[in-house]
Formats: C-alpha cells, sequence, structure tokens
C-alpha cells in the first residue's frame, strides 16, 4: 500500500494518540507508534516499562509484533511519537530490518511535527537480516 498524505497524516494522529496509553512510571518518556501495512491495515502500540528494566518493550516493537502475530508480515511505514521525536533504539532498528529494509519510518513531536523521515536502511547501515544466515 502506497503512503498517500492522508494515510501519513491518520498515522501520525493514531501515534500521538496511543502515547495515552504508555506504561512508562519510571522514566515517564511517553511512545507512541503506529504501522501501515501492504494490505493497508493499521496497527499501534506504546511503550510498556517493568521494574525489571530490561524486561520493557519500546512502542515500535509492540506495534510490529502486534501485527506479525495477526500474520502481517509486509510493512509500508511506521510513524513513532514521542514528546521530542526520539530516534528508534537499535532493538528497534533491528527489528524494523527483520521484516524489511525499506519501510519508511517517519519521527514525530508530541505536536505532529515531522522531525527525521528515512527508510529503515537509512536507521540501520549494515543490518543483520534473514539473507545473512544462508
Amino acid at each position: 500500500m502506497q503512503l498517500t498524505p492522508d494515510l501519513q497524516k491518520q498515522l501520525i494522529e493514531t501515534a500521538i494518540q496511543v502515547r495515552q496509553w504508555s506504561y512508562a512510571p519510571y522514566s515517564k518518556y511517553r511512545v507512541g507508534a503506529s504501522l501501515l501495512t501492504a494490505s493497508g491495515k493499521i496497527y499501534d502500540g506504546a511503550n510498556i516499562e517493568n521494574a525489571v528494566y530490561p524486561l520493557g518493550l519500546c512502542a515500535e516493537r509492540v506495534t510490529l509484533f502486534k501485527a506479525v502475530s495477526e500474520g502481517e508480515r509486509d510493512f509500508t511505514a511506521m510513524v513513532i511519537a514521542t514528546e521530542n521525536a526520539g530516534m528508534p533504539c537499535g532493538s528497534c532498528r533491528q527489528v524494523m530490518a527483520e521484516f524489511g529494509l525499506t519501510m519508511r519510518v517517519i519521527i514525530v513531536d508530541a505536536t505532529g511535527k515531522i522531525h527525521h523521515e528515512s527508510t529503515v536502511a537509512d536507521l540501520l547501515p549494515g543490518a543483520f537480516t534473514p539473507k545473512d544466515l544462508i
């Protein structure tokens, strides 16, 4: 599915909206993400922290895992919304790379202003992908 201006706007609004569902009692850093699949479906998710810090999960991975758990494997674009347009961590970039290097990644702040737009390949140069296992 092509990322049209209307779909991009919808993804941005969704990512901002789902920040409210974030469970971030420790960092207070609320993150929301929305994901457009090639089939046209939109998934969303928020970050979930844990008192045992490594057990938390970033919004980007929550969103991707929700989509994958429902059979999706082909993704067009992801929008990530934080208060200050923070970039995705390395773990999230690696999970994105698992499903394709051409997916668009758009980073916005809490007002919806776009601060960064690229592909997964641009975010993770030299990514280790399934083809490297052969």
